[in-house]
């Protein structure tokens, strides 16, 4: 995974138990694929909800996470009884062939859990197209989501899509800054900023501002960029040329409206797709950074002055996937959380994914959710069966 994706190995060992944790959930979790019974309209029937397997699913995934996005997909699909037909990125193919082969050593049958690989634009047509799938579940870009989206409709699919994220990541002047730089580190700079739950715009109160932006500074400028493999490196290189491209548009146009380099800014003397892990100040809504998604290490931050600044900005995005906020104060701790118009929200932690929670976002961030119990009921279909005829016995 090091030597396909890039994440430094901490980071690919973290990933391939995060992977795993989705097998051991939804083998579970299958036992507990319940249906329903439900009080009748009339004493001689019987009203029953049985769930069954929705049928051939087909998948396509990122190079983000090449282990953890297919088994956050195949687990519940095979656990609820389908088969999948799996479409990896181009970037990452080794991961999810090495998946396949590890399901066929573990006894999966044949069949069950297919990996294509080839031209996205041919596979993805016959994954639409074709009626015998009967659902498709995409992690990606919210363009290619909503093209996948719209060649799903004339076979009815159900879909399953988690695309884009802008995530807002909020430090309120009552937070404990030790805990909020440590979880903007996370947030921010897993997977070197690769990832659709990434903090991409840090708001931080006016009375914090300053100490916070130093603070992170000082933690980031401690941290090692280099070879995956090689002892103590946190970031790895950009996933590709076009990764590295963004990333400097995005702190040209920055700086070009004001914002201020604190750390980092340019590319790495490594060379190669390698970003030195940056910090902006003085960052303003008009500037990319605040409306597009980076996908890389900068760390953009926006300064606020009231609650209700701090949410509207937040709030002022076509995406809502996750976000986050640091604040000691119970009372704001509830009314930011059901304020903020997202589909996850972490409170006082920069680290929200999990097996047994929904993941999964609202607006242009996608339909459906992944893990959970929830996870399991987006593979099936549920199917009412009324049973007449159960009339008293006779003489009784």
């Amino acid at each position: 995974l090091t030597a396909e994706q890039g994440k430094p190995l901490p980071e690919a060992k973290g990933e391939i138990a995060y992977g795993a944790s989705f097998i051991e959930w939804f083998a579970e979790e299958a036992r507990r694929a319940y249906g329903e019974t439900i009080p009748a309209h009339q004493t001689d029937k019987r009203l029953l909800v049985l769930k069954q397997p929705i049928g051939v699913v087909a998948a396509i995934t990122p190079w983000n996470f090449p282990n953890a996005m297919i088994t956050r997909k195949a687990g519940p699909a095979l656990a609820a009884g389908c088969a999948m037909v799996l479409k990896p990125a181009s970037q990452t193919p080794f991961s999810a062939i090495a998946l396949a082969v590890l399901a066929e050593r573990a006894g999966l049958p044949a069949g069950l859990f297919s990996v294509v690989t080839g031209p996205a634009g041919e596979i993805g047509a016959e994954m639409t197209a074709n009626p015998i799938v009967r659902k498709l579940t995409f992690t990606g870009s919210t363009e290619v989501g909503a093209k996948l989206y719209a060649q799903c409709a004339p076979t009815i699919k159900k879909l399953g899509l988690e695309l884009g994220g802008n995530a807002p990541f909020i430090v309120f002047d009552d937070a404990d800054l030790d805990a909020a730089v440590d979880g903007a580190l996370i947030a921010k700079y897993r997977n070197n900023g690769q990832t659709c739950v990434c903090a991409n715009r840090i708001y931080v109160q006016s009375g914090v501002y300053d100490a916070f932006a130093k603070k992170l500074a000082d933690k980031v400028a401690g941290l090692k960029t280099g070879n995956g493999f090689e002892e103590g490196v946190t970031f790895g290189p950009l996933i590709d040329e076009a990764a590295l491209r963004k990333v400097e548009e995005h702190v040209s146009d920055a700086l070009a409206k004001g914002a201020k380099v604190v750390l980092g800014g340019r590319r790495h003397p490594l060379g190669g797709t390698f970003y030195e892990p940056t910090i902006l100040t003085d960052v303003t809504p008009d500037m990319a950074v605040a409306r597009e998604e980076t996908f890389g290490p900068v760390a953009p931050l926006f300064r606020f002055e009231t609650e209700a600044e701090a949410v509207a900005q937040a709030n002022d995005t076509e995406f809502g996937l996750a976000s986050y906020f640091y604040s000691r104060d119970l009372a704001r701790v509830w009314r930011v959380s059901e304020a903020l118009d997202y589909g996850m929200v972490g409170v006082n932690t920069g680290l929200i994914s999990t097996a047994e929670a929904p993941f999964g976002g609202v607006k242009m961030s996608g339909i459906g959710r992944e893990g959970s119990r929830h996870g399991l009921d987006e593979f099936m279909e549920m199917k009412y069966v009324c049973v007449g005829g159960i009339s008293p016995e006779d003489g009784a």
